[in-house]
């Protein structure tokens, strides 16, 4: 009896240290279960960190791109208004320096009597003066004309000649009566 009773705690013992080996192994498995789990987690928060990351530079990046490409409009728009603005700034000049020279800008039926009451009492003056110069010069030429052929019968072929060379309007007589007349004309 002994002998049975002995195998029998024998036995127990086996059993209940078996069942702590088993107990072990199922903590160890457990816990190892749950490692894994908290590192699948990990991994799992981590790739939604760096996605979050990603599309933040991503957007980043875009907003950068969107701006530059506004401030390259803006710089063409500033640089064909500046373009825009030199080209009407030179045309004014150009109107302004033409009607300098053109001594009051083209004449049309409408400007014309503009232009005439915008003449100064000099040029009124200048005019009148020429009427008189011209009066003196066309009745001295007649005289002289007259004269001259008397003149000439009593000096000799030389002297003539001279006399006739002098008489003749000159390039600069011919120039100066030339812009008196365009003037009178305007």
């Amino acid at each position: 009896m002994l002998r049975t009773e002995e195998r029998q705690r024998l036995a127990r013992e086996r059993r209940e240290e078996r069942e702590k080996q088993h107990a072990a192994k199922e903590t160890q498995i457990l816990e190892k279960e749950r490692k894994a789990k908290l590192q699948y987690e990990k991994q799992l928060e981590e790739r939604q960190r760096k996605l979050k990351e990603m599309k933040q530079k991503e957007e980043q990046r875009r907003a950068a791109v969107e701006e530059k490409r506004k401030q390259k409009i803006e710089e063409e728009k500033e640089r064909y208004e500046a373009v825009l603005h030199r080209t009407l700034e030179r045309n004014q000049r150009l109107e302004t320096r033409q009607k300098r020279w053109s001594w009051g800008g083209s004449i049309t039926p409408d400007s014309e009597s503009k232009t005439a009451s915008k003449r100064s009492p000099s040029t009124a003056n200048l005019k009148q003066a020429e009427a008189a110069v011209s009066k003196r010069l066309s009745s001295s030429a007649a005289l002289l004309n007259a004269s001259d052929r008397t003149r000439r019968s009593q000096l000799s072929p030389l002297d003539s000649s001279v006399i006739s060379r002098l008489l003749a309007p000159t390039q600069a007589s011919l120039a100066r009566s030339k812009s008196a007349a365009t003037l009178s004309a305007d």
